[in-house]
């Protein structure tokens, strides 16, 4: 039974969530929080598998909610809904280490999917959203300090395999295992290993953590 806490200043909106939610045989809604404060308190509370958080909430608002969060080091996830002129928010999600990003008018079973997979420990993205959630969290990075330094020469990716780093950085580029197992020649089954080793070694919660590390090292450049 996957848990969730529904974070929505919008009544409407928390009804029609908790509706479909609860219309599920595996997903339980355990509360409802309408802003940033109730729902760092309810997830402290709760402990629930995944917290549905809205970005746009009155005091708190849900970026600095889910860094606290994460903070907190629970088991908790956060998946967080987003619109699409709330591109600009998007690295500071990343950032403060959402596992998860959905468009607020995504179907049902895109939404329900997202959860289970947020939920299981899978990283989320609205395919519509991939590119440019990397390319805005790209644009907010540090300039270059003109030292030169090499493309991933940074303590983190030490202990990686020269195979490891490859896979790092297409990953970093957005590439799913399916395109990384055609384009490398490798299988599926080898690929998925590969980026279990990747995050254990990296320390990256998650895909979404790992293509910040990717960008973070400059393993990829923003384009």
């Amino acid at each position: 039974m996957t848990t969730v806490l529904i974070a929505d200043d919008q009544p409407l909106q928390r009804f029609g969530f908790r509706m479909l939610l609860e219309s599920q045989d595996d997903i339980t809604v355990l509360g409802e929080a309408s802003n940033g404060s109730e729902a760092i308190r309810m997830t402290a509370e709760l402990h629930p598998d995944v917290v549905l958080m809205d970005i746009r909430m009155p005091g708190l608002d849900g970026i600095e909610a889910t860094r606290r969060i994460v903070a907190a080091g629970d088991r908790t996830r956060v998946l967080i809904l987003t619109t699409f002129d709330l591109d600009e928010y998007a690295h500071a999600g990343l950032r403060a280490g959402a596992s998860g990003f959905l468009i607020k008018d995504a179907q049902p079973e895109e939404l329900l999917s997202g959860i289970r997979s947020v939920a299981s420990g899978d990283a989320v993205v609205a395919p519509s959203l991939t590119r440019r959630l990397l390319d805005a969290y790209a644009q907010h990075l540090p300039a270059g300090d003109g030292t030169g330094d090499v493309a991933g020469d940074d303590a983190r990716l030490s202990a990686l395999t020269e195979r490891e780093r490859e896979i790092l950085t297409v990953i970093g580029k957005g590439w799913t295992n399916t395109e990384i197992a055609a384009r490398l020649h490798l299988a599926e089954s080898t690929v998925k290993t590969h980026v279990g080793r990747i995050l254990a070694k990296t320390g990256s919660r998650d895909r979404i953590q790992a293509v910040i590390l990717a960008y973070d090292t400059k393993l990829v450049e923003p384009s």
